[in-house]
């Protein structure tokens, strides 16, 4: 059998699947949003470690209802955001007319730099929406103290790094918001969906009525909804919408799934962090990056970036990986520096690249390769081996 290595194998376990069986079995069965979606709500807060979180449809839809709510209830201003990160962040911002200013990556945690982000906040400057790349920790207590003095909101997109931690704490606790994907590729799986979680009562309210056409019924707190019931006297009490929203709810065999992939998510995930380190173990770190901050790490990827600049060598890597079957995406997450994409052309006006060398490099020489729970030592080694034999020009 020729060797090959994926970026995923089967998220789904037999289990997972009998769970699906046996919902859709049921004589009276509800597939629609119901009792599981709230009640993986609920486990999902408890893991975490949160008040709050709202299921739905995608992380994607996470980050716009996140955002949708941050302009109700904060107005209109700048959101800090990184150059590497997935697409839907950027556009959630950009969706809700707020102002997207854009800082450079730490190398060591592909992650905005804490030193950009404090030379770009200004009195227009509404939150810092912060993604924690491809489990890698973005947070220090320093860059923490600063948004708390200065009253800027933090929003974590976590979609990433499930259970990873920062002072052993997990992320997506930190931010005033956070959200998470249940994508296939991701740490645990849902098919499609994402969580939006926080601790902030009204929030939670709000994006519980986005999620579904802006219902007042959607709130899920009898003693608000008659509030708002008796303000509005003239409408059906079952229809009462107070916001212009969106259908972002997600549905019952998603959340059974989601409460059976939990289970095991926590175990799935000691096996990643074991992978990485024996990726970053046996690498070469004289032809790749291996010096990463990885404390409270838990990737779902490897990051494999070469350390020179060099066209003909980036090349030469991609020959060899897709010669031993080695599948990889370049740009790490979403692709590499956001600002080279097309659909910012409109939005952000006279961009100086030279400004944003670290992500620049990403773009151009990272990549990333499958972990996974499944992946055995000796193929990681193996990987290791097949990379380390390719001979770069110095």
């Amino acid at each position: 059998m020729k060797f090959s290595h994926p970026l995923m194998q089967d998220n789904f376990s037999n289990s997972d699947m009998n769970a699906v069986v046996k919902l859709v079995k049921r004589k009276k069965r509800v597939l629609t949003q119901s009792k599981y979606v709230l009640e993986f709500e609920k486990k999902w807060s408890k893991w975490l470690g949160v008040k709050y979180s709202i299921f739905v449809n995608s992380g994607s839809s996470a980050n716009l209802l996140s955002m949708t709510a941050v302009k109700i209830i904060y107005g209109s201003g700048n959101i800090i955001l990184p150059t590497l990160t997935w697409v839907s962040d950027i556009n959630s911002v950009i969706q809700n007319n707020l102002k997207p200013i854009f800082v450079d990556i730490d190398p060591k945690t592909l992650c905005m730099s804490e030193k950009a982000i404090k030379e770009k906040i200004n009195k227009n400057t509404k939150a810092v929406f912060l993604t924690h790349v491809q489990g890698f920790n973005g947070l220090t207590s320093k860059l923490i103290s600063f948004l708390k003095r200065k009253k800027i909101l933090l929003i974590e997109d976590v979609c990433e790094s499930h259970g990873a931690t920062f002072n052993n704490k997990k992320l997506g606790t930190f931010g005033k918001i956070s959200n998470f994907s249940f994508y296939y590729a991701h740490h645990m799986s849902t098919i499609e969906g994402g969580m939006v979680c926080t601790n902030d009562k009204k929030i939670h309210d709000l994006v519980r009525m986005l999620r579904s056409h802006g219902m007042a019924r959607e709130i899920n707190d009898k003693k608000v909804e008659n509030k708002i019931i008796k303000k509005y006297k003239n409408l059906s009490p079952k229809f009462i919408f107070l916001h212009p929203a969106y259908n972002f709810r997600n549905n019952e065999i998603g959340a059974v799934i989601g409460l059976n992939q939990l289970k095991r998510l926590d175990s799935n995930n000691k096996k990643r962090i074991y992978n990485f380190n024996i990726f970053l173990r046996n690498l070469n770190p004289d032809k790749y990056r291996t010096d990463f901050k990885t404390k409270g790490n838990c990737n779902y990827a490897f990051p494999l970036i070469l350390k020179k600049r060099s066209l003909k060598n980036r090349d030469k890597l991609e020959r060899i990986l897709k010669r031993n079957r080695i599948e990889f995406r370049r740009g790490n997450a979403g692709g590499g520096n956001q600002l080279r994409q097309p659909y910012l052309k409109k939005y952000v006006k006279k961009i100086n690249l030279n400004l944003f060398k670290e992500v620049d490099h990403i773009h151009f020489y990272g990549y990333y390769i499958g972990n996974y729970p499944t992946l055995p030592k000796n193929k990681i080694i193996k990987i290791c081996s097949i990379l380390n034999s390719i001979s770069y020009e110095i």
